[in-house]
Order: C-alpha cells, then sequence, then structure tokens
C-alpha cells in the first residue's frame, strides 16, 4: 500500500504543478501542499490508532484539498471544494484498482469534509468523518496559530486592539474545546491543540498586560 500512497502524492503534486492559478500563486500552492501533507500525517495517526486503513486514511487526506488547483476565490467555491476534490480524485482512486467498499469511503470522506454533504450516495463512519477532523486539527495546530497572528495584522494592532483579539478568540477557542470529533483518538488530538493555543493566548494576555505600565510585584 506504501507504493499507492506515493502515487496519491505524486497525483497531488501533478495537479498543483499543473495548475495556472497556482503558477500565479506560488505561497498558496506551498501552503495548500504542506496543509494537505499535515492533514495526511494527523489522520494516518489516527487510522493507526484506531485500527482502520491507514494507507485508505493518508491517501484521502492527501487529496482532500485537490481542488484547490482550480482556485478558490470565491465563497460558493470553498463550500463546493470537497465535492469538487472528490471529482477529480475519481478518476485517479479507480486507476488503483483499490476495493470498492474502500474508494468509495475515500471518495465520501473527501467529498463530505467541508460541510457533511455528499453529492452522491453513501452512508458517514469514522473513518469519512476522520478526514474532516484531520483537517480540523491542523487548522489549529501551530502553524495556523501563527498564520492567523500574521495574516490579522496583529503586530500592527494598537495595544488595545490586541488585548481585544487575544480575548475574544480565547472565549472562541473555549467554546470548541469540548467538541466531540469521530473517534477518542481525534478528540483527545483535539483538545492537546486547543489546550495549547489557550495557554498560548493566556500567556499572551499577561504579557500584553506587563506592556502597559510597571506594576509592583503583590
Amino acid at each position: 500500500m506504501e507504493g499507492i500512497i506515493k502515487r496519491a502524492e505524486e497525483f497531488l503534486h501533478h495537479k498543483f504543478n499543473d495548475s495556472s492559478y497556482f503558477r500565479e500563486h506560488p505561497g498558496e500552492k506551498a501552503y495548500r501542499l504542506e496543509h494537505s501533507i499535515r492533514v495526511a500525517n494527523i489522520g494516518a495517526a489516527i487510522a493507526r490508532q484506531e485500527g482502520m486503513n491507514t494507507e485508505a486514511m493518508a491517501i484521502a487526506c492527501l487529496l482532500h484539498d485537490v481542488s484547490y488547483c482550480r482556485g478558490i476565490t470565491a465563497v460558493e467555491d470553498w463550500k463546493e471544494h470537497g465535492r469538487e476534490a472528490a471529482r477529480i480524485a475519481r478518476p485517479f482512486l479507480e486507476s488503483l484498482h483499490l476495493s470498492e467498499h474502500t474508494a468509495e469511503q475515500i471518495m465520501y470522506g473527501i467529498a463530505a469534509h467541508v460541510d457533511g454533504k455528499t453529492d452522491f450516495a453513501g452512508e458517514p463512519t469514522a473513518f469519512t468523518e476522520t478526514v474532516c477532523d484531520a483537517d480540523n486539527i491542523d487548522r489549529y495546530d501551530v502553524y495556523r496559530l501563527f498564520e492567523n497572528l500574521s495574516n490579522n495584522g496583529f503586530m500592527e494592532m494598537t495595544l488595545d486592539e490586541k488585548e481585544k483579539y487575544v480575548v475574544q478568540l480565547s472565549d472562541k477557542l473555549s467554546c470548541y474545546r469540548d467538541e466531540e470529533l469521530a473517534t477518542e483518538t481525534a478528540t483527545l488530538m483535539w483538545r492537546e491543540k486547543i489546550n495549547f493555543q489557550l495557554t498560548f493566548f493566556e500567556h499572551m494576555e499577561r504579557q500584553l498586560k506587563d506592556s502597559r505600565s510597571y506594576r509592583l510585584p503583590e
């Protein structure tokens, strides 16, 4: 099965390298490729712990965002990109001669990872939902934390704006922390990432307060 994972990675590289959109946006290409590989590593780790087909999960996660090669420039594009990725991946998956069940599980997981919906028959399973879980876990890991601070211009904010941003984000993260994912392994990973960010922003809030004026030790 390692051979077909390699083929899936090569297919992803080919679609991204052949993309006119990514040729014009090389930074987006690099991020999307790195994200897809991270998600594959996360998904495979969950699958291994939960007794799922690890190789099939790695393939599903590698290809979950392959539709970005066509450019995601509008909200509707983003909402549809899971189903579009499944359509792009289907001929490639058929060339791998996987069992019908395995191929359909991979395509269902890819298609449904954005909003839980597909445009073909099938039922969600722990396997298919793990594709979404792995995607979300990466979105709340260290890399995305840095990216969000950078993209929101954190360093250009005033001290008041920084404090407000940190408090609002901490409140949002606290609401997410107790969400239950499809498996126990994914749930534990999720909470680890959220707790890390909450600790980070707790320290950030304290440091911002210390940036206002000297305070005598209590």
